[in-house]
């Protein structure tokens, strides 16, 4: 059950910030890239494609990177050796559904977790000129702990942008809404939940859990749009 969420929670992601991706790729060419050598500076912005979404941190020197992640585990143990363990998908997907969050700070390895790193691209986009480095840093540094999460309100990017910029932005909660407005406005998202309904009446049968929602989500997205 978990990995069918896993699945169904990484496709949803992929399809909302297809563009996104698009875009960073495009940008690449103009974007410093980690791997080619530079060396890192206290305070920069990190930036990785993870499975889900793209993930930032923020660069405190000495190899290690403050970054916040969504985590199930300091909830059910206190074990800091478990806890300080790369957080794995299946632990991220627990701590979004279950809204828990640490800022926790990882080498710059463990938070590439395999991926390119692309340095301090934001600056290029963000309306708001970065702060001094150092102040970056220690913005990072005063909020390392455990925090609540939220997917679109206090997620990786809220956190890195305020320590940069001094303003908790997210562009991709921004684009996972235009992309969910422009899906609620395509009308033809109404014949698919009708579609989708009739054939969970016909697989399940006739029910509740199956009428009202064939019936209700149709009607919905007929009123959003």
């Amino acid at each position: 059950m978990l990995d069918l969420l896993t699945y169904l929670f990484e496709k949803v992601f992929l399809l909302a910030n297809f563009s996104l991706f698009n875009l960073i790729s495009a940008e690449e060419d103009k974007s410093t890239d980690y791997r080619e050598g530079l060396a890192l500076q206290r305070g920069d912005l990190l930036e990785v494609p993870r499975t889900l979404f793209i993930h930032f941190g923020i660069y405190l020197g000495d190899n290690k990177v403050a970054h916040l992640m969504p985590d199930i585990m300091p909830v059910i143990t206190n074990d800091k050796r478990q806890i300080h363990k790369v957080v794995t998908n299946k632990r991220l997907l627990l701590g979004v559904l279950s809204k828990n969050a640490t800022i926790r700070v990882d080498t710059v390895e463990d938070f590439a977790y395999g991926s390119t790193i692309l340095l301090n691209n934001m600056d290029s986009t963000f309306k708001k000129q970065a702060l001094p480095n150092e102040e970056v840093a220690k913005r990072a540094e005063k909020l390392i702990g455990v925090i609540p999460y939220s997917l679109l309100w206090n997620n990786c990017e809220h956190f890195a942008t305020y320590c940069r910029y001094g303003s908790p932005v997210s562009l991709q909660t921004d684009k996972f809404c235009e992309w969910l407005k422009s899906v609620i406005r395509d009308q033809r998202s109404v014949l698919l939940a009708a579609l989708l309904g009739v054939l969970s009446i016909a697989c399940l049968g006739m029910a509740p859990s199956t009428t009202l929602p064939t019936v209700l989500i149709p009607f919905l997205l007929w009123m959003a749009g």
